[in-house]
């Protein structure tokens, strides 16, 4: 085999990788159009509220909310800008450090991640959880994993102070 040739994809990993590109692509636009329909919120604002809520104090760095987030800190800050016109999430300068911003969930985007929530997580098990087997969901987990170490090997899981838990 030529070294410049490509390491081609076989017909049974096209299929694969044509469903998972799909679903990557679909499931997001579903979710979006759920919470929009629903709280009135985009998908990636519900996520930023989420994180908040699950936060320490419900705060975190600008930049750290972004990579949880996994948006770009400008797209971060449009997004922060708005929500915080809501009145449910309000921005400070970091007093252990001022070059850093923080953004903190307000009363208000706490009722409103948690009046989001259970809409999202039904939508989320009706798309994802449903349709598998409790091994498939496992399945799904380790897949995911390992996809996410081989784009970024450095990907850190959500730290302790931030469990897996509702709101989700």
């Amino acid at each position: 085999m030529d070294p410049q040739e490509p390491h081609w994809l076989d017909a049974e990993e096209s299929q694969a990788w044509r469903a998972l590109a799909k679903a990557l692509f679909r499931l997001p636009t579903a979710l979006d159009a759920q919470l929009r329909r629903d709280a009135g919120i985009s998908h990636f604002e519900y996520e930023v509220l989420a994180l908040l809520s699950e936060a320490p104090d419900r705060t975190l760095r600008m930049s750290e909310l972004a990579m949880w987030a996994g948006g770009s800190l400008p797209r971060l800050s449009q997004v922060v800008a708005r929500l915080e016109q809501r009145g449910w999430v309000r921005r400070t300068p970091d007093p252990a450090d001022g070059r850093y911003t923080l953004a903190t969930l307000t009363g208000q985007g706490q009722a409103k991640v948690t009046q989001a929530a259970p809409g999202h997580v039904q939508e989320v098990r009706r798309l994802v959880f449903d349709p598998l087997t409790k091994a498939q969901s496992r399945q799904l987990r380790e897949i995911s994993r390992r996809i996410i170490r081989a784009i970024d090997p450095d990907d850190q899981p959500r730290p302790a102070a931030m469990p897996a838990q509702a709101p989700q």
